[in-house]
């Protein structure tokens, strides 16, 4: 079965690389641009802005499950080293518990978005401000793992084939 399987290049990857980044920068991109149209739509009382948020947090929450796709593919195949783990393992979960948090407030906001489209309520925006704030610490975790542990960069992928990151 394994020999059907495409080989791993220099990146540990059966593809040309990362594909976790690109998918989940679509996620950071639409959830913080839904939480700035909700903010510039109620102190401007554009309600159109409303419509342009909501949209972002359902793209956002289709996004976010491929993303994860990705990223736990990706993460099996960088074979952490153990100064690594418990960083991986924190983004991991934070990341599972983003899609159900960003799951659960896109359907709050569909909710809101069918009952009263021109208002949005103070509860909802502190939620909104709560998740900016748990993606920019997600971001965070996610560049640590990359620039700081080197995942699925060339030289750390040859020092863990080699044996000298344990």
């Amino acid at each position: 079965m394994w020999e059907y399987l495409p080989p791993l290049n220099d990146h540990n990857l059966p593809y040309p690389d990362t594909i976790h980044p690109i998918v989940v920068h679509f996620v950071m991109a639409m959830v913080l641009f839904a939480f700035f149209c909700d903010i510039i739509g109620y102190f401007t009382r554009n309600f159109r802005l409303y419509e342009v948020s909501w949209w972002n947090m359902f793209s956002a929450t289709i996004s976010i499950f491929i993303a994860i796709i990705f990223g736990q593919l990706e993460a099996g195949l960088a074979q952490p080293y153990a100064a690594v783990e418990p960083v991986l393992n924190l983004h991991t979960l934070i990341g599972w518990s983003l899609s159900g948090i960003i799951a659960a407030i896109t359907g709050w906001r569909y909710v809101i978005r069918t009952r009263s489209p021109e208002k949005l309520p103070m509860p909802y925006m502190g939620l909104g401000l709560v998740l900016v704030i748990i993606v920019c610490f997600q971001v965070y975790l996610g560049d640590e793992l990359v620039w700081v542990y080197g995942l699925h960069t060339v030289p750390v992928v040859e020092a863990v084939k080699e044996g000298i990151l344990q």
